[in-house]
């Protein structure tokens, strides 16, 4: 299966999660995926929580990657999400407390509860999260460089 890998650079400004999300459906379109899918929502979703993650804890850039499939597929495709940031620290996953009425302190929540995969890994100065999002059939994505064990789940 050929792979199409589109990234994005993010500033470090919050408003950048919007058109993060605007170009995740740009590029979703593009590849012929339906954007009423659950798939395409879902990788919205996920994409909004990893970018926030990063442009907030860092105050720094940050560098979006998609690898989608190309062309047609032989089976359930996966779609790998990679964000890149300049921190070295660990994504640590708060699990939603008492509190109903927080805000923040459930993105990597709702990636474990999302996706197939995820986790994360040293990259440069900094740190690769990744995802990936496919039917339960969906072999992972062969471009795929580093695929860090997954980050262990507390549940």
């Amino acid at each position: 299966m050929q792979v199409l890998q589109v990234q994005l650079a993010v500033q470090a400004d919050p408003a950048e999660v919007s058109r993060a999300r605007r170009w995740v459906r740009d590029r979703l379109r593009a590849g012929g995926i339906d954007q009423d899918s659950t798939v395409a929502e879902t990788l919205v979703l996920v994409v909004s929580e990893l970018v926030t993650n990063a442009v907030v804890h860092t105050g720094r850039p940050a560098v979006l990657r998609l690898l989608l499939p190309a062309g047609p597929a032989a089976g359930p495709a996966t779609v790998r999400v990679e964000v890149a940031d300049a921190s070295r620290t660990a994504p640590a996953p708060r699990h939603a407390g008492p509190d109903q009425d927080a805000t923040n302190g459930r993105g990597l929540e709702l990636v474990e509860l999302l996706c197939e995969r995820w986790g994360w890994y040293p990259d440069g100065s900094g740190k690769r999260v990744w995802c990936e999002i496919g039917g339960p059939d969906a072999a992972g994505c062969p471009l795929a460089v580093q695929p860090a064990a997954p980050v262990a789940s507390a549940r």
